[in-house]
């Protein structure tokens, strides 16, 4: 899963991007508003992490923006604004959740899946097709009601990028990009690679092979 962090200072920066690439997320970091912007026109994201203080434009600004062209992408406002004026502002002006700073890193990721969750509309707290489901808490898998299987960060991040859209087939390219944030090096034959450890964990059907196209989980009934 592919999120954007916005945030212009560097020492919350370095350890909210940190953690995101330590819960399994690739991540992006960018420090101003302009450049938010211009990410936000070339690359999907599944998830916006969003400071107000920015420099070259406003926090509010950049929202404004996006919503302006109707791009739903999910969005978390993190700022040390924490009056009720603000905080009305930006979830009235599209933001789906704000979370004050200081904060903790186990409340904000908690609050993404949250928020991932109703965008994906569910309450449940796993990502399922009726087959296999996946915890994003505990980075554990399980088939049908068998015992949990823990998955690595990569692991993790394929099988939940399926599952999201389950019956959509993802190309190489889409997996890769959920997969690897910039300046990461994409490995050879990385999607195959976690692929195979995936049928090893949870057996050979739960994803399956469109030959020439990519790969998908089937679709719940």
């Amino acid at each position: 899963m592919r999120v954007l962090l916005v945030e212009d200072d560097p020492m919350i920066g370095e350890a909210v991007h940190g953690a995101l690439k330590d819960a399994s997320y690739a991540a992006d970091w960018v420090k101003d508003g302009p450049k938010a912007l211009t990410t936000l026109d070339c690359q999907h994201y599944d998830l916006v992490l969003l400071d107000l203080g920015l420099p070259g434009k406003d926090g509010l600004e950049v929202l404004t923006a996006i919503r302006a062209k109707d791009n739903p992408v999910p969005l978390l406002i993190l700022t040390a604004r924490d009056g009720l004026d603000d905080r009305l502002r930006g979830l009235d002006g599209g933001a789906d959740d704000y979370v004050s700073k200081p904060f903790q890193m186990a409340e904000l990721l908690a609050r993404m899946r949250a928020v991932l969750r109703r965008k994906g509309g569910t309450a449940a707290p796993a990502f399922s097709n009726g087959v296999v489901s996946l915890d994003p808490a505990t980075k554990e898998a399980c088939v049908g009601g068998g015992p949990p299987r823990q998955l690595s960060q990569r692991e993790f991040a394929l099988l939940h990028a399926l599952l999201v859209r389950p019956g959509a087939i993802l190309s190489r390219s889409e997996l890769e990009d959920r997969i690897y944030g910039w300046g990461q090096e994409v490995e050879s034959n990385a999607v195959e690679f976690l692929i195979h450890a995936l049928r090893r964990k949870l057996g050979g059907e739960v994803i399956k092979n469109v030959r020439g196209v990519g790969w998908m989980v089937a679709k719940g009934a």
